[in-house]
């Protein structure tokens, strides 16, 4: 079995609990892609209750995407909480660049060592204060134009960076993977890119130490969902329900045939 493989297969069998402080658009379906994996999911911002609980749950997701100040003050306690308690943390900086709170949040958060950053181009200039970001959510911002940026973020904050695109960029030190899948209807499903943190958040648990690996095997196991639900739906609506289905079904063999997985 491969090292993705590997860790695919010990998230269905260690069933890692993300604590996910995340957006009040994609709670249910963060949750639902989780149970799909073969996660638990917790959904806590209260503060007092979010900095106890991220030191107990396995891993933490911050998704930094219309939330209240009340979730902000949680979400700083949570991952200084987190890093005290060695627990892992991924960063999901949504929209960051061109909004000043979360934009100040997102960067204030980098101090407390997060194992992973996901987003996409624009998001990921606009962390690091080279572009004011996309458009909302949506990237204006190439890949490949991102990939240098990527690499400042890793020294600077030990992160593994995932940049995703039509193929999804992961950066560590001294490694750039490429993970070719996925379907033109995912950006059109609210959520997707909101539930791969949590993803991410899962895999990273389950891959102990190697945390590229874990952020390459989730970014893996959602194209190849994509890959297998656009060949039974053509529109969003059907299409969201046969990509949850996909992310339950499909063994860590599949997810490995179906997408391509390039080491530059």
């Amino acid at each position: 079995m491969t090292r993705i493989a590997h860790i695919l297969d010990a998230v269905r069998t260690t069933t890692p609990l993300v604590h996910c402080m995340t957006n009040t658009v994609v709670p249910e379906v963060t949750a639902n892609v989780l149970l799909a994996v073969g996660a638990a999911p917790a959904m806590i911002d209260l503060p007092d209750e979010a900095e106890i609980f991220a030191g107990i749950a396995s891993a933490l997701l911050i998704n930094v995407g219309n939330g209240s100040s009340e979730q902000h003050d949680g979400m700083r306690r949570a991952a200084a909480a987190a890093q005290k308690a060695g627990r892992p943390w991924v960063l999901d900086p949504v929209a960051v660049g061109g909004l000043p709170v979360r934009t100040q949040l997102a960067r204030d958060l980098l101090a407390n060592r997060p194992a992973a950053i996901r987003a996409n181009a624009s998001e990921i200039l606009g962390l690091a204060g080279t572009s004011a970001g996309g458009r909302g959510v949506d990237s204006t911002d190439e890949v490949d134009a991102t990939i240098d940026t990527a690499h400042q973020l890793v020294t600077d904050t030990g992160a593994v960076v995932a940049i995703s695109g039509p193929v999804d960029v992961i950066v560590s030190d001294g490694r750039v993977t490429r993970v070719t899948g996925g379907s033109p209807l995912m950006p059109l499903v609210i959520g997707t890119g909101c539930s791969l943190g949590a993803t991410v958040a899962a895999c990273v648990a389950a891959a102990d130490d190697a945390a590229h690996d874990g952020v390459v095997a989730a970014h893996a196991l959602f194209g190849a969902a994509g890959i297998v639900a656009a060949r039974e739906a053509s529109h969003p609506g059907s299409f969201r329900t046969a990509w949850i289905d996909a992310l339950h079904a499909l063994t860590p063999d599949e997810v490995e045939r179906l997408v391509t997985i390039e080491e530059a």
